[in-house]
């Protein structure tokens, strides 16, 4: 019988505990969209998240200088890639894409069309 009234007790109390959190929590959220936390913790995210590489930092991932021509740019690109492919390192691999993909912007930028 005791055993019974305490079960009761602690489901009645893990209820009623729940609904307080999830109202909490309701509220919070409520009063941080009132106040724009919400989006500007939204857009910080965004922010960090797609954080790009500038011209330098592309150089200086794929080994290349400023007249150094399109062709071996992607020779570099490739070159690194699969290195980075058969090492496992999934980030340098990212890192060496990005680095490929600012430097076609600023080709492209230059001869108004496909770097090729």
């Amino acid at each position: 019988m005791a055993g019974k009234i305490l079960a009761n007790l602690i489901v009645m109390g893990t209820g009623i505990l729940g609904r307080a959190f999830f109202q909490a929590y309701r509220q919070a959220l409520a009063n941080a969209s009132k106040t724009g936390a919400a989006q500007e913790a939204m857009q910080n995210a965004v922010r960090k998240g797609a954080k790009a590489i500038n011209e330098a930092e592309a150089r200086q991932i794929l080994g290349v200088t400023e007249k150094t021509s399109w062709e071996e740019i992607l020779q570099k690109y490739d070159k690194l890639f699969e290195n980075n492919a058969k090492a496992g390192s999934f980030y340098l691999q990212s890192k060496v894409h990005r680095a490929k993909e600012c430097l076609e912007v600023v080709y492209r930028g230059k001869t108004n069309g496909t770097p090729n």
